[in-house]
């Protein structure tokens, strides 16, 4: 399954979730991205070359790091992908890498919600430096600007500011939107409210997938 949707709309969120439940791997191209990083595997020395320099990392290197994450895996247990494919040219590439496997992917969730929802939601993101994330609108700490756990000073990053948002979800705009129309001309496409609680997403998620299952 792959999850596709603006950034801020909660793929990470249902990802986790929804592999939980599942018993199906759920693969982000952020965690990957940081594990190799962390690591120093070829591929991710190359990807912090572009990272530290603020460039998006080039689609040879995410499709590597993906395809090595897959042949790890097996081909036997789900996978939910979270963050890949962003482009026609990735989503090809995935393609090719099932294929070859004798898979497929099975069903596209598009989760969907309100821009202005969208920049609330990342805008508000407040982290700590332990690695826990709140939101001042919907997760607040107790003390404001202080860790619960750590009592650490809460960070707000300078890509949630508002204005780096609505960069970010033109480029989401630009480059990941013709994704809609190349899975939805396979039939494996399915539109998913992300506007609603947790929880009512995640049923929404579940009943995609089980009409996917229907013969």
């Amino acid at each position: 399954m792959v999850l596709l949707g603006s950034p801020g709309v909660g793929k990470g969120t249902q990802g986790m979730r929804l592999g939980a439940s599942l018993d199906w791997a759920h693969v982000s191209t952020g965690d990957l991205l940081r594990a190799a990083r962390r690591e120093g595997t070829e591929l991710g020395v190359r990807a912090k070359r572009f990272m530290d320099r603020g460039d998006l990392v080039p689609d040879e290197v995410m499709i590597g790091l993906v395809r090595d994450r897959l042949a790890a895996l097996g081909s036997k247990r789900g996978v939910i992908l979270d963050g890949f494919p962003r482009t026609v040219g990735q989503a090809e590439a995935l393609e090719g890498m099932l294929e070859r496997e004798g898979r497929s992917v099975a069903r596209v969730a598009l989760l969907e919600a309100d821009d202005q929802l969208l920049v609330r939601r990342i805008s508000g993101r407040r982290s700590s430096p332990s690695g826990r994330v709140y939101n001042i609108h919907y997760d607040p700490p107790r003390r404001e600007g202080v860790c619960d756990d750590t009592g650490e000073p809460l960070i707000h990053r300078p890509d949630d500011s508002p204005g780096t948002v609505r960069a970010r979800l033109a480029v989401y705009r630009e480059t990941t939107e013709p994704l809609i129309g190349h899975y939805e001309r396979r039939g494996v496409l399915a539109r998913v409210n992300g506007d609603g609680t947790i929880d009512e997403v995640q049923t929404e998620l579940l009943a995609a997938l089980e009409a996917e299952a229907r013969p």
